[in-house]
């Protein structure tokens, strides 16, 4: 069945952040960047298909979010750090616009700042963002990420263990 969706472009990025990662000398960061970067890409395709939203621009969006972090083991500034090496990153892949690189990049830039609402590419990243630390450790949610999921949760219809033990008590 033909989506529509251009997986050639998601498997590019793919390729590309994997190579990059093979470069990390930690293996310990090395492991964390797979297992956060492609989740957030994961759940970023989720998200999008359930807001109907554009799926690749999604998916590189997650990929590339923390680049920064994982290649160079600082999480200072790191969404606008890496937002600039996602930049340089799509445009040598040769498979997205400048168009799509500035909204893709956009996203990565503000995807840090849970707090501020942005374009529904932005809030998708952040949401998967937060989606994928709650999903690694389901039994902690960051502070500064409760009212972010607490949305998620509903969108998704996800409800919290306790309210499912309720229901057994009934």
């Amino acid at each position: 069945m033909d989506t529509g969706i251009r997986t050639d472009r998601i498997e590019k990025i793919r390729e590309i952040v994997s190579s990059l990662l093979e470069q990390v000398p930690n293996p310990a960061l090395r492991a964390d960047g797979y297992v956060h970067m492609f989740g957030v890409a994961q759940a970023c395709v989720l998200l999008a298909m359930r807001r109907g939203e554009d799926i690749e621009l999604a998916a590189a969006a997650g990929y590339l979010h923390d680049i920064a972090t994982y290649t160079t083991g600082s999480a200072l500034d790191h969404a606008h750090r890496g937002a600039e090496m996602a930049k340089q990153i799509l445009r040598e892949s040769g498979v997205f616009s400048e168009e799509e690189i500035g909204k893709i990049c956009q996203a990565i830039f503000f995807h840090s700042d849970k707090k501020m609402e942005n374009g529904p590419l932005e809030e998708i990243l952040k949401d998967a963002d937060v989606m994928q630390h709650c999903l690694y450790d389901p039994g902690y949610v960051a502070k500064k990420e409760k009212d972010r999921y607490k949305k998620i949760r509903k969108e998704l219809g996800i409800r919290k263990e306790k309210d499912k033990e309720k229901d057994k008590d009934k």
